[in-house]
């Protein structure tokens, strides 16, 4: 199956990191938001063996020309390195224990305040050798570099093979010949004369012209490819004479025109893979025709100059301001085309150095070790397809595979929690209402060999990227697993992002899932407003949604409701102010944090803080869930206080209908699925209908709140969310130390 997809997708961001320091006044960490924090975290077990080292450039106003990293053990040093940059990635394990490390300017001795993390059995085993070790591996490789040694073409694929991999080839061959040049529904070719040169001003013929640039270059690179793919595969002339027609067309594009760096960066950073790819499957071919491949290496040459002129500026800038989530993606490109070009291309060599090792060192932004995608799901699962086209060749070229880092088995695990089979849709952040791409979700998950992944890829419906798979070994990682498929824990959390899932039963397509978000990345990039917020699914249907859609990024509808906190399930006032979502990157200090969590088979648990994200208007908002999993019922208790009496509102959107039955409660029906909400406690409030902007076209929306009859400094909300309408009894209880509440045969203890 060929899948129509784009591969410009994720936002420019620059976030605080979701490390959070030790809070000593030290030269190692700075207390600007968009600066690098240290790590290893203090007192934290490392997920990966060797941990990953940062910390904030020494402050002077000569940049010291190297850093002394020193480890400890028992008081003894066992480790001692030298790094020109301010992070570090050893090439070596370290054995079990509990270290402690520190690290001075090699111009002065001035150590930072020494930092404290453990290796335990629990901590992956994940080297990754230096530079010149994994460079005179590249050069061994035979060409194509990004073809295994075991590869075959089609006339000698085994029948298991044809069994698994000839329905792909048949599409992709389909697919590639029905657009060759020549033929009635060819592509168009792509022409600096559709796109003249703008202004690098926003406006309204540029964004025209990104849009079409991202759609023309996507899919003649995916033609260039695949045609290349097919030539060595089937060995037909038709493939061959393609690709090499739809690479010169690539490469004629003007490196400083609309699809330059500057003015597209993905744009550019695509066409640029995709000749790099297309001239290493072709290499014997190109190399009959030199004037040919040295127009495509000056394209290569000319991009990835630009991109590695802004990535290497300030001496490296993202080492020291990572937080940017296209500078991050255009080193994984970086890395990858320079691994591709290296013998070619003289700046290959240089490339290589800055972008490989820092970039398998720290791949994503927008989470910890654990893995995880705070941007939103529907982004993460971008990245995913990004980090597909990357890493498979990667590992060919280098020997070190990505997909066995630890960060990369936990993203996995993240999307299985909250883009589970069966899920309606995404959750939290920009274009959680965009659609599902399960051959991404089927693909990435396909290349982690983990009895998990194995249930993942089993019941995510459909097929993965023929493109991707005719170019992935044989057979795939999670096709090795020996244990039986295995779905994750039925509840879960991911600290450095500051979200939780909990599920009625994972494996059960028609199960219930509790979505609660409280995160340390605040409403920066593609996040929203929507801290301590909740998104509730059952029945493959979504219940309580978030609301509103996205036009485009940072748009008016965007600012003025989609980003906004009473778009979501979560507390405003004073008829719907919120939470901060329009001071750029102080956004990132306007945030959440996760402060509980614990699971049983019978009752899960989560409560968030984020009294930050309301910026000073409330003193405390904090949210308690409970997820009564024998009643299919949730439970939730917000306490808030502010500085001056407020008018507080617990909003709440549905997907279908909302039918008011009394003043404190409501009822939500989509299609054959029904969501009861009752408002509890002694604090008097009243349900309230609320509007919204139009919905996205073949949508549906309801808007409503609860809110408190009377204004007031703190206020408390006690609200059953009864799944299926069971309308089970309840009764609440004082004590001594809080209340009682029984909701049918379960009972939770709600402290005062």
């Amino acid at each position: 199956m060929i899948h129509k997809k784009s591969f410009f997708s994720v936002g420019i961001a620059l976030t605080m990191s979701v490390f959070s320091g030790p809070g000593r006044a030290d030269w190692a960490e700075t207390t600007d938001l968009s600066v690098v924090r240290p790590a290893p975290v203090d007192r934290q077990i490392q997920a990966q063996n060797p941990p990953a080292f940062a910390w904030s450039r020494y402050p002077s106003a000569t940049k010291p020309p190297s850093y002394t990293l020193e480890v400890q053990k028992n008081g003894a040093t066992v480790a001692t390195f030298t790094s020109t940059s301010n992070v570090y990635l050893p090439s070596k394990a370290f054995a079990a224990g509990e270290y402690t490390w520190r690290v001075r300017p090699s111009t002065k001795a001035d150590w930072s305040t020494p930092r404290s993390f453990t290796i335990d059995s629990s901590s992956q085993l994940f080297e990754v050798p230096e530079a010149a070790t994994i460079k005179a591996r590249i050069l061994a490789h035979a060409r194509p570099r990004q073809q295994a040694s075991t590869f075959l073409p089609r006339s000698k694929w085994t029948q298991a093979m044809i069994t698994a991999r000839g329905p792909a080839l048949t599409r992709l061959s389909s697919y590639v010949s029905s657009q060759i040049v020549g033929q009635q529904y060819a592509l168009a070719a792509p022409s600096d004369a559709k796109w003249p040169l703008t202004s690098t001003l926003p406006s309204a013929t540029r964004t025209l012209y990104i849009n079409q640039i991202s759609q023309s270059v996507g899919d003649v690179g995916n033609q260039t490819l695949g045609a290349a793919v097919l030539y060595r595969i089937t060995g037909e002339s038709k493939y061959l004479q393609e690709a090499l027609t739809r690479g010169d067309q690539l490469a004629a594009l003007s490196p400083a025109g609309m699809t330059s760096y500057v003015n597209h960066d993905i744009g550019s950073n695509n066409i640029t893979m995709a000749l790099a790819k297309t001239a290493d499957l072709l290499y014997a071919e190109l190399a009959k025709d030199g004037a040919r491949k040295a127009r495509w290496m000056a394209s290569i040459n000319a991009r990835f100059g630009a991109l590695y002129a802004d990535l290497s500026s300030d001496d490296g800038r993202l080492d020291y301001q990572p937080y940017d989530s296209h500078g991050t993606e255009a080193r994984g490109f970086l890395a990858l085309v320079s691994t591709l070009t290296i013998g070619d291309i003289p700046a290959a060599d240089k490339w290589f150095d800055f972008s490989f090792r820092p970039y398998v060192n720290s791949i994503s932004v927008w989470s910890g070790p654990e893995g995880g995608f705070s941007n939103g799901s529907a982004y993460g699962m971008y990245s995913a397809d990004n980090m597909l086209q990357m890493w498979q060749p990667m590992a060919e070229i280098t020997g070190v595979n990505i997909f066995d880092k630890p960060w990369a088995a936990g993203f996995s695990r993240y999307l299985m929690q909250f883009v589970p089979p069966g899920a309606p849709g995404h959750v939290f952040g920009d274009a959680h209402e965009e659609e599902m791409y399960n051959f991404v979700l089927k693909g990435f998950s396909s290349r982690i060999k983990s009895a998990n992944a194995a249930w993942y890829a089993k019941n995510i419906p459909g097929d993965e990227d023929d493109l991707t798979l005719l170019q992935a070994p044989y057979p795939l990682p999670v096709q090795t697993v020996t244990e039986a498929p295995l779905p994750p824990p039925n509840a879960a959390l991911y600290p450095s992002i500051g979200w939780v899932a909990m599920h009625s039963n994972l494996s059960d397509l028609k199960r219930t899932s509790v979505y609660f978000k409280s995160s340390p990345y605040g409403s920066y990039n593609h996040s929203h407003g929507d801290q301590n917020s909740l998104v509730i699914d059952s029945g493959g249907r979504r219940l309580l949604i978030e609301s509103g859609y996205q036009d485009y990024f940072y748009s008016p509808l965007g600012l003025s409701w989609y980003r906004q906190t009473k778009a979501k399930n979560a507390i405003t006032f004073n008829k719907g102010v919120g939470q901060i979502i329009d001071q750029n990157t102080q956004n990132l200090a306007m945030n959440g944090k996760i402060t509980a969590f614990s699971t049983t088979p019978a009752l899960d648990y989560a409560a968030g803080d984020a009294t930050p994200a309301y910026g000073g208007a409330l003193s405390s908002a904090v949210r308690k869930v409970w997820y009564l999993r024998g009643q299919d019922a949730v439970v939730v208790v917000d306490k808030l206080s502010a500085p001056t009496a407020l008018s507080f509102e617990w909003n709440l959107h549905a997907g279908g209908p909302i039918l008011k039955e009394s003043a404190t409660a409501v009822k939500i029906s989509k299609v054959d699925r029904t969501l009861c909400i009752s408002s509890l406690g002694t604090e008097k409030n009243g349900y309230q209908v609320r509007t919204g902007p139009p919905p996205k076209e073949g949508t549906t929306e309801d808007h409503g709140a609860f809110v408190k009859t009377v204004t007031a400094k703190s206020a408390e909300f006690i609200v059953l969310l009864d799944v299926g309408c069971k309308r089970p009894k309840t009764t609440l209880t004082s004590t001594q130390t809080g209340r009682v509440l029984t909701v049918g045969a379960q009972t939770i203890t709600i402290p005062n």
